[in-house]
Protein backbone atom coordinates (compact mmCIF):
# COMPACT_ATOMS: atom_id res chain seq x y z
CA UNK A 1 0.00 0.00 0.00
CA UNK A 2 1.23 3.70 -0.54
CA UNK A 3 -1.80 5.86 -0.78
CA UNK A 4 -3.37 6.89 2.30
CA UNK A 5 -7.05 5.68 1.42
CA UNK A 6 -5.36 2.41 1.58
CA UNK A 7 -4.29 2.42 4.94
CA UNK A 8 -7.92 3.55 5.76
CA UNK A 9 -9.86 0.76 4.13
CA UNK A 10 -13.24 0.08 5.60
CA UNK A 11 -13.67 -3.49 4.43
CA UNK A 12 -10.08 -4.54 5.27
CA UNK A 13 -10.70 -3.02 9.05
CA UNK A 14 -13.57 -5.23 9.66
CA UNK A 15 -11.64 -7.86 8.63
CA UNK A 16 -8.68 -7.43 10.95
CA UNK A 17 -11.25 -6.79 13.66
CA UNK A 18 -12.80 -10.14 12.96
CA UNK A 19 -9.42 -11.74 13.31
CA UNK A 20 -8.54 -9.81 16.35
CA UNK A 21 -11.87 -11.40 17.73
CA UNK A 22 -11.05 -14.91 16.54
CA UNK A 23 -7.67 -14.52 18.22
CA UNK A 24 -8.58 -13.54 21.95
CA UNK A 25 -12.00 -15.63 21.84
CA UNK A 26 -12.86 -16.90 25.20
CA UNK A 27 -9.69 -14.96 26.70
CA UNK A 28 -9.54 -12.94 29.99
CA UNK A 29 -8.78 -8.69 29.59
CA UNK A 30 -5.70 -7.86 27.92
CA UNK A 31 -4.88 -4.75 28.87
CA UNK A 32 -2.96 -2.50 25.87
CA UNK A 33 -0.86 0.60 25.92
CA UNK A 34 -0.32 3.19 23.45
CA UNK A 35 1.84 5.63 23.88
CA UNK A 36 2.39 8.32 21.34
CA UNK A 37 -0.32 11.15 21.08
CA UNK A 38 -0.93 10.46 17.54
CA UNK A 39 -2.22 7.06 18.19
CA UNK A 40 -4.93 8.33 20.83
CA UNK A 41 -5.96 10.51 18.68
CA UNK A 42 -6.41 8.22 15.81
CA UNK A 43 -7.94 5.52 17.62
CA UNK A 44 -10.82 7.69 18.72
CA UNK A 45 -11.00 9.74 15.69
CA UNK A 46 -11.15 6.57 13.85
CA UNK A 47 -13.51 4.95 15.90
CA UNK A 48 -11.01 2.02 16.72
CA UNK A 49 -12.08 0.71 20.07
CA UNK A 50 -15.63 -0.21 18.41
CA UNK A 51 -14.13 -2.61 16.04
CA UNK A 52 -12.39 -4.58 18.68
CA UNK A 53 -13.89 -7.18 21.35
CA UNK A 54 -14.94 -6.31 24.68
CA UNK A 55 -11.91 -8.16 26.18
CA UNK A 56 -9.38 -6.01 24.59
CA UNK A 57 -8.79 -2.71 26.94
CA UNK A 58 -6.91 0.03 25.39
CA UNK A 59 -5.36 2.77 27.52
CA UNK A 60 -4.09 6.06 26.49
CA UNK A 61 -0.41 6.37 28.63
CA UNK A 62 1.89 9.75 28.67
CA UNK A 63 2.74 10.23 24.94
CA UNK A 64 1.28 13.69 24.61
CA UNK A 65 4.14 16.18 24.73
CA UNK A 66 2.68 19.20 26.30
CA UNK A 67 0.71 16.99 28.35
CA UNK A 68 3.69 15.99 29.93
CA UNK A 69 5.47 19.10 30.73
CA UNK A 70 5.61 20.11 34.12
CA UNK A 71 3.70 22.66 35.43
CA UNK A 72 7.03 24.20 37.02
CA UNK A 73 8.05 24.60 33.60
CA UNK A 74 5.48 26.95 32.40
CA UNK A 75 5.92 28.98 35.63
CA UNK A 76 9.59 29.27 34.56
CA UNK A 77 8.77 30.12 31.09
CA UNK A 78 6.08 33.06 32.15
CA UNK A 79 8.98 34.13 34.92
CA UNK A 80 11.05 35.00 32.37
CA UNK A 81 8.60 36.91 30.06
CA UNK A 82 7.95 38.89 33.70
CA UNK A 83 11.06 39.66 35.20
CA UNK A 84 12.79 40.06 31.88
CA UNK A 85 9.68 41.74 30.11
CA UNK A 86 11.66 44.25 27.90
CA UNK A 87 14.32 42.51 27.05
CA UNK A 88 13.36 38.98 26.18
CA UNK A 89 10.79 37.54 23.43
CA UNK A 90 9.76 33.97 23.90
CA UNK A 91 9.31 31.67 21.04
CA UNK A 92 6.86 28.67 21.51
CA UNK A 93 4.95 26.11 19.11
CA UNK A 94 0.58 26.52 19.63
CA UNK A 95 -0.13 23.72 21.47
CA UNK A 96 2.31 25.26 24.72
CA UNK A 97 0.86 28.75 24.03
CA UNK A 98 -2.07 27.73 25.33
CA UNK A 99 -0.71 25.01 28.73
CA UNK A 100 -1.38 26.29 31.83
CA UNK A 101 1.51 26.88 34.61
CA UNK A 102 0.63 27.14 38.55
CA UNK A 103 -1.15 30.99 37.77
CA UNK A 104 -1.26 31.20 34.54
CA UNK A 105 -0.69 30.32 30.88
CA UNK A 106 1.85 32.24 28.00
CA UNK A 107 -1.54 32.83 26.08
CA UNK A 108 -2.81 34.80 28.93
CA UNK A 109 0.71 36.52 29.75
CA UNK A 110 0.65 37.67 25.57
CA UNK A 111 -2.83 39.12 26.59
CA UNK A 112 -1.53 41.06 29.12
CA UNK A 113 1.30 42.42 27.05
CA UNK A 114 3.94 39.57 27.46
CA UNK A 115 5.86 38.89 24.23
CA UNK A 116 5.21 35.59 22.99
CA UNK A 117 4.97 34.50 19.95
CA UNK A 118 3.98 31.22 18.07
CA UNK A 119 6.24 30.12 15.46
CA UNK A 120 6.02 26.84 13.26
CA UNK A 121 9.70 25.58 13.66
CA UNK A 122 13.19 26.42 15.31
CA UNK A 123 14.12 27.97 11.80
CA UNK A 124 11.49 30.06 12.53
CA UNK A 125 12.43 31.21 15.86
CA UNK A 126 15.67 31.29 14.29
CA UNK A 127 14.64 33.97 11.94
CA UNK A 128 12.98 36.16 14.87
CA UNK A 129 16.35 35.96 16.84
CA UNK A 130 18.00 37.26 13.28
CA UNK A 131 15.31 39.90 12.34
CA UNK A 132 15.43 41.02 16.59
CA UNK A 133 19.23 41.68 17.34
CA UNK A 134 18.20 43.68 20.26
CA UNK A 135 16.27 41.84 21.99
CA UNK A 136 17.45 37.85 23.56
CA UNK A 137 15.18 35.42 22.05
CA UNK A 138 13.93 32.38 24.03
CA UNK A 139 12.82 29.19 22.42
CA UNK A 140 10.31 26.88 24.25
CA UNK A 141 12.01 22.89 23.58
CA UNK A 142 9.90 20.53 24.53
CA UNK A 143 8.72 16.94 23.32
CA UNK A 144 10.50 13.36 22.49
CA UNK A 145 12.73 12.15 20.31
CA UNK A 146 11.19 13.52 17.25
CA UNK A 147 11.41 16.92 18.02
CA UNK A 148 14.28 17.58 19.73
CA UNK A 149 16.96 16.21 17.05
CA UNK A 150 15.36 19.87 14.87
CA UNK A 151 16.06 21.89 18.86
CA UNK A 152 19.63 20.77 18.66
CA UNK A 153 19.69 21.43 14.83
CA UNK A 154 19.06 25.18 15.69
CA UNK A 155 21.62 25.51 18.21
CA UNK A 156 24.52 24.33 15.61
CA UNK A 157 22.88 26.49 13.03
CA UNK A 158 22.57 29.76 15.53
CA UNK A 159 26.55 28.87 16.49
CA UNK A 160 27.34 28.95 12.86
CA UNK A 161 25.39 32.19 12.39
CA UNK A 162 26.90 33.62 14.97
CA UNK A 163 23.37 34.29 16.85
CA UNK A 164 24.61 35.20 20.62
CA UNK A 165 20.77 36.47 21.19
CA UNK A 166 19.21 32.63 20.65
CA UNK A 167 18.33 30.85 23.70
CA UNK A 168 16.32 27.16 24.59
CA UNK A 169 14.74 26.36 27.71
CA UNK A 170 14.36 22.70 27.71
CA UNK A 171 12.67 20.32 28.82
CA UNK A 172 13.13 17.34 26.34
CA UNK A 173 11.65 13.88 27.21
CA UNK A 174 12.78 10.27 26.05
CA UNK A 175 10.00 7.94 26.13
CA UNK A 176 11.61 3.88 27.05
CA UNK A 177 12.60 5.30 30.49
CA UNK A 178 8.82 6.24 31.10
CA UNK A 179 7.44 3.25 30.00
CA UNK A 180 9.69 1.32 32.22
CA UNK A 181 8.18 3.19 35.16
CA UNK A 182 4.59 2.49 33.98
CA UNK A 183 5.55 -1.10 33.91
CA UNK A 184 6.38 -0.72 37.81
CA UNK A 185 3.15 1.10 38.40
CA UNK A 186 1.63 -1.29 40.79
CA UNK A 187 -1.95 0.36 39.70
CA UNK A 188 -1.18 -1.01 36.02
CA UNK A 189 -0.91 -3.84 34.41
CA UNK A 190 -0.49 -4.50 31.37
CA UNK A 191 0.01 -7.08 28.91
CA UNK A 192 1.30 -5.01 25.75
CA UNK A 193 2.88 -1.75 24.16
CA UNK A 194 1.83 -0.24 20.96
CA UNK A 195 5.23 2.21 20.65
CA UNK A 196 5.56 5.52 19.48
CA UNK A 197 5.57 5.50 15.46
CA UNK A 198 7.68 8.53 15.03
CA UNK A 199 9.49 8.55 18.49
CA UNK A 200 10.58 5.08 16.76
CA UNK A 201 11.47 5.91 13.35
CA UNK A 202 14.10 8.63 15.19
CA UNK A 203 15.42 5.65 17.90
CA UNK A 204 14.76 2.07 16.20
CA UNK A 205 13.47 -0.84 17.85
CA UNK A 206 16.55 -1.54 20.32
CA UNK A 207 15.78 1.11 22.51
CA UNK A 208 13.02 -0.98 23.96
CA UNK A 209 14.11 -4.36 23.77
CA UNK A 210 14.90 -4.27 27.42
CA UNK A 211 10.76 -4.24 27.60
CA UNK A 212 10.49 -7.74 26.26
CA UNK A 213 13.86 -8.85 27.18
CA UNK A 214 13.97 -7.94 31.36
CA UNK A 215 9.63 -7.39 32.14
CA UNK A 216 8.16 -10.48 29.20
CA UNK A 217 5.40 -7.90 27.63
CA UNK A 218 5.50 -7.29 24.13
CA UNK A 219 5.79 -3.77 21.89
CA UNK A 220 4.92 -3.19 18.46
CA UNK A 221 6.05 -0.33 17.00
CA UNK A 222 2.77 1.00 14.81
CA UNK A 223 1.97 3.56 12.26
CA UNK A 224 -0.90 6.10 12.41
CA UNK A 225 -3.44 5.17 10.01
CA UNK A 226 -6.35 3.25 10.94
CA UNK A 227 -5.02 -0.20 9.18
CA UNK A 228 -1.59 0.21 10.99
CA UNK A 229 -2.99 0.48 14.40
CA UNK A 230 -4.83 -2.66 13.66
CA UNK A 231 -2.59 -4.45 12.72
CA UNK A 232 -0.16 -3.84 15.39
CA UNK A 233 -2.70 -4.65 17.78
CA UNK A 234 -3.13 -7.71 15.97
CA UNK A 235 0.78 -8.03 16.23
CA UNK A 236 0.75 -7.50 19.89
CA UNK A 237 -2.08 -10.16 20.62
CA UNK A 238 0.20 -12.93 18.51
CA UNK A 239 2.40 -12.79 20.85
CA UNK A 240 0.35 -12.45 24.04
CA UNK A 241 -1.75 -15.67 22.90
CA UNK A 242 1.32 -17.44 22.29
CA UNK A 243 3.42 -16.41 25.22
CA UNK A 244 5.87 -14.67 23.31
CA UNK A 245 7.63 -11.30 24.09
CA UNK A 246 9.46 -9.06 21.48
CA UNK A 247 9.63 -5.97 19.89
CA UNK A 248 8.19 -6.32 15.85
CA UNK A 249 7.79 -3.09 14.03
CA UNK A 250 4.63 -2.98 11.84
CA UNK A 251 5.51 0.34 10.45
CA UNK A 252 8.63 -1.07 8.43
CA UNK A 253 7.57 1.32 5.60
CA UNK A 254 9.59 4.08 8.27
CA UNK A 255 10.78 2.97 11.03
CA UNK A 256 14.77 0.80 11.27
CA UNK A 257 15.25 -1.03 13.60
CA UNK A 258 18.70 1.26 14.15
CA UNK A 259 16.44 4.26 13.77
CA UNK A 260 17.95 7.66 11.90
CA UNK A 261 21.56 7.62 12.58
CA UNK A 262 21.54 11.13 11.37
CA UNK A 263 18.91 12.26 14.17
CA UNK A 264 21.36 10.29 16.59
CA UNK A 265 24.36 11.98 15.71
CA UNK A 266 22.79 15.58 16.68
CA UNK A 267 21.01 14.63 19.83
CA UNK A 268 24.18 13.06 21.00
CA UNK A 269 26.43 15.87 19.40
CA UNK A 270 24.18 18.73 21.28
CA UNK A 271 22.46 16.53 24.54
CA UNK A 272 23.35 13.94 27.17
CA UNK A 273 20.75 12.21 29.52
CA UNK A 274 19.47 13.65 32.95
CA UNK A 275 16.48 12.80 34.91
CA UNK A 276 13.25 14.63 34.45
CA UNK A 277 10.11 15.41 35.80
CA UNK A 278 6.94 14.49 33.77
CA UNK A 279 4.02 16.11 34.72
CA UNK A 280 1.88 14.17 37.01
CA UNK A 281 3.81 11.27 36.97
CA UNK A 282 6.64 13.20 38.95
CA UNK A 283 10.83 12.58 38.56
CA UNK A 284 11.50 9.56 36.36
CA UNK A 285 15.37 8.73 36.10
CA UNK A 286 16.89 9.64 32.94
CA UNK A 287 14.09 10.05 31.16
CA UNK A 288 14.88 13.54 29.95
CA UNK A 289 18.12 15.05 28.00
CA UNK A 290 19.96 18.18 29.33
CA UNK A 291 22.83 20.73 26.81
CA UNK A 292 25.94 19.47 26.94
CA UNK A 293 28.78 21.83 28.52
CA UNK A 294 29.68 22.84 24.79
CA UNK A 295 25.99 24.56 24.67
CA UNK A 296 25.12 25.70 27.69
CA UNK A 297 25.25 29.16 26.36
CA UNK A 298 22.24 28.76 24.66
CA UNK A 299 20.69 27.50 28.47
CA UNK A 300 17.73 29.92 29.09
CA UNK A 301 18.17 28.83 32.58
CA UNK A 302 21.56 29.73 32.82
CA UNK A 303 21.80 32.90 31.26
CA UNK A 304 18.42 34.13 33.11
CA UNK A 305 19.80 33.06 36.26
CA UNK A 306 16.20 30.92 36.89
CA UNK A 307 15.19 27.52 37.56
CA UNK A 308 12.08 25.73 37.95
CA UNK A 309 11.55 26.56 41.39
CA UNK A 310 14.12 29.87 42.14
CA UNK A 311 11.76 32.49 40.86
CA UNK A 312 8.14 33.50 42.75
CA UNK A 313 6.13 34.88 39.56
CA UNK A 314 4.35 37.87 41.09
CA UNK A 315 0.75 36.77 42.08
CA UNK A 316 0.19 40.08 43.44
CA UNK A 317 -1.22 40.62 39.51
CA UNK A 318 -1.82 36.90 38.36
CA UNK A 319 -4.83 35.69 39.16
CA UNK A 320 -5.00 31.32 38.88
CA UNK A 321 -6.74 30.37 35.90
CA UNK A 322 -10.50 30.22 36.20
CA UNK A 323 -12.79 27.61 34.82
CA UNK A 324 -16.06 28.61 35.83
CA UNK A 325 -15.29 28.23 39.90
CA UNK A 326 -12.19 25.69 39.43
CA UNK A 327 -8.78 26.86 39.33
CA UNK A 328 -6.09 24.62 37.81
CA UNK A 329 -4.97 23.10 40.71
CA UNK A 330 -8.33 22.42 41.73
CA UNK A 331 -9.67 18.68 40.96
CA UNK A 332 -7.64 18.01 37.50
CA UNK A 333 -6.78 15.01 37.54
CA UNK A 334 -4.64 14.80 34.34
CA UNK A 335 -1.60 13.00 36.24
CA UNK A 336 -3.49 9.73 36.26
CA UNK A 337 -4.73 10.03 32.93
CA UNK A 338 -1.32 10.27 31.45
CA UNK A 339 -0.29 6.91 33.94
CA UNK A 340 -3.77 5.28 32.47
CA UNK A 341 -5.39 4.75 35.63
CA UNK A 342 -7.94 7.03 35.58
CA UNK A 343 -10.19 8.24 32.24
CA UNK A 344 -11.28 11.66 31.54
CA UNK A 345 -14.59 10.76 32.29
CA UNK A 346 -13.29 10.12 35.85
CA UNK A 347 -12.67 13.74 36.47
CA UNK A 348 -15.38 15.89 37.52
CA UNK A 349 -14.23 18.65 35.79
CA UNK A 350 -14.13 17.39 31.94
CA UNK A 351 -16.45 18.72 29.90
CA UNK A 352 -18.28 20.91 32.54
CA UNK A 353 -15.38 23.69 33.39
CA UNK A 354 -12.80 22.12 31.64
CA UNK A 355 -13.42 21.95 27.84
CA UNK A 356 -10.89 23.06 24.86
CA UNK A 357 -12.04 26.67 24.76
CA UNK A 358 -11.23 27.06 28.93
CA UNK A 359 -8.84 23.79 29.99
CA UNK A 360 -8.03 23.59 33.11
CA UNK A 361 -5.48 20.79 32.56
CA UNK A 362 -2.61 20.33 29.64
CA UNK A 363 -4.32 16.91 28.60
CA UNK A 364 -7.47 19.29 27.26
CA UNK A 365 -4.82 21.86 25.62
CA UNK A 366 -3.16 19.73 23.45
CA UNK A 367 -4.30 18.03 20.37
CA UNK A 368 -2.48 14.61 21.24
CA UNK A 369 -4.66 15.34 24.53
CA UNK A 370 -6.02 11.86 26.09
CA UNK A 371 -8.87 14.46 27.54
CA UNK A 372 -9.17 16.60 24.09
CA UNK A 373 -9.72 13.59 21.91
CA UNK A 374 -12.70 11.87 24.28
CA UNK A 375 -14.22 15.57 23.84
CA UNK A 376 -13.71 15.72 20.51
CA UNK A 377 -14.56 12.86 19.29
CA UNK A 378 -16.57 11.05 22.26
CA UNK A 379 -15.49 7.75 24.23
CA UNK A 380 -15.43 4.92 21.90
Amino acid sequence: MKYIDEFRNGTIAINLSRKIADLVRERDTITLMEVCGSHTMNIYRYGLKKLLPSNIRLLSGPGCPVCVTPTSYIDTAIAISQKYSQEVLITTFGDLFRAPGSTSSLEREKARGASVIVVYSTLDALEVAKNNAGKKVVFLGIGFETTTPTIAASMIEAEKRNLTNYFVLTSHKVMPPVMEALLRDKELNLDGFLCPAHVSTIIGSKPYEFIARDFHIPCVIAGFEPLDILQGIYMLLEQITRKESSVRIQYSRVAKCNGNPTALALLDRVFEPCDAEWRGLGIIPGSGLKLRSHYERFDARTVFQISDFGFQINSEIRSPIQSGTQSATNGCICGDILRGVKLPADCKLFGKVCNPEHPVGACMVSSEGTCAAWYKYGEN
